[in-house]
């Protein structure tokens, strides 16, 4: 009886752990086909074919994601970055400002002034991260408080570069940036799939990856396997808070203005979208496209409900109940990794 039950056993934790691995997109398919079923009920129309709901979930995601892509690489390595809401707010008051000094002060054009405006904000953004990284790295104050305090520094930095309000931008090359299209496809959707594709070659396929991976599964043993941590760990806030400063240069040319709370709704949203997506909080598990698949599913819960009506506090429930869920899941497969060591 044993020799048969230990690989049917075996057989359910296999199949278990590929659900557990798939179950961001397992989501994201549910939530299609419930939304999908909605509208041809009640609008006689589609909901997954319709180029402007496309359109709009795509660009709705492109900020949430980018944060996502920063703290999937963090996340992976153990650690956490609660900083990147407002180093994104930061990166995009600065940008606004430099867009403007150019112009009126520099008596730049519109495009140079525009790419001086974004090297602007990610440059910025640089500092935060690197802060981030030395403080974990060097003075091995634990992540959740280290970028939490970073947290409190950039928001208040924001708004006082701000003046506590939002600055205005009057340049037309940089709000195509943030609106403009190639085709049907919005420009800041393919700029985001290219930070997408990069930093998914760059921890699949590389040194750098497997480094990540390692640190996150076991930091001693990633040490005495010859892995400079301390470096490896400023380097992957450095990156957390380049996606962040990325994202705030966006969101200026997308709503013609920089805004110190542009990415204080989008934290919660990004560790979201790296846990539904796959990723364990506990580190050395995680994925490029399982964030994409978390981003989308948030993307498609809060345009939906929009969509069909609902009132917009129910988003938070929804997207909390998939956080609570996805964890469950992650635990429940951790307990089945131990279950198979132990067998």
């Amino acid at each position: 009886m044993s020799t048969l039950s230990t690989p049917v056993a075996a057989s359910r934790r296999t199949t278990l752990a590929r659900i557990s691995d798939l179950r961001a997109w397992l989501f994201l398919i549910l939530l299609v086909v419930f939304f999908e079923i909605w509208a041809e009920v009640t609008y006689h129309s589609s909901f997954v074919l319709n180029p402007y709901n496309l359109q709009s979930i795509s660009v709705f995601a492109t900020a949430p994601l980018l944060l996502a892509l920063g703290q999937t690489l963090v996340i992976i390595s153990s650690g956490i970055d609660l900083s990147v809401g407002f180093t994104m707010g930061l990166a995009a008051v600065i940008a606004a400002h430099v867009s403007n000094l150019s112009m009126d002060a520099l008596g730049l054009g519109e495009i140079p002034a525009m790419v001086l405006a974004i090297a602007a904000g990610i440059v910025v953004s640089l500092v935060p991260g690197l802060v981030n990284g030395w403080l974990i790295a060097h003075l091995r104050v634990p992540p959740f408080i280290g970028t939490l305090g970073m947290y409190g520094v950039t928001r208040g930095a924001a708004y006082l570069i701000a003046v506590g309000a939002t600055v205005p931008i009057h340049n037309s090359a940089y709000t195509w940036v943030g609106n403009g299209k190639i085709g049907e496809l919005p420009f800041i959707v393919l700029l985001t799939a290219i930070v997408v594709l990069a930093t998914h070659y760059l921890l699949s396929q590389t040194r750098f990856g497997q480094h990540t991976y390692a640190i996150g599964a076991n930091r001693d043993a990633a040490i005495r396997a010859g892995i400079d941590w301390r470096r490896h760990t400023i380097k992957l806030y450095l990156l957390s808070a380049i996606c962040a400063g990325l994202a705030g240069t966006l969101y200026t040319g997308r709503f013609l203005a920089g805004a110190a709370q542009a990415g204080e709704p989008l934290l919660l949203d990004s560790i979201a979208a790296v846990v539904i997506g796959g990723a364990s909080l506990f580190g050395g598990s995680g994925t490029v496209f399982g964030t994409i698949a978390g981003a989308l599913v948030i993307a498609v819960i809060q345009y939906g409900l929009v969509f069909i009506d609902v009132e917009p506090f129910w988003q938070f429930v929804a997207v909390g109940v998939v956080i609570i869920i996805s964890v469950l899941v992650d635990q429940s497969q951790r307990r089945l990794a131990g279950e198979r060591q132990d067998g």
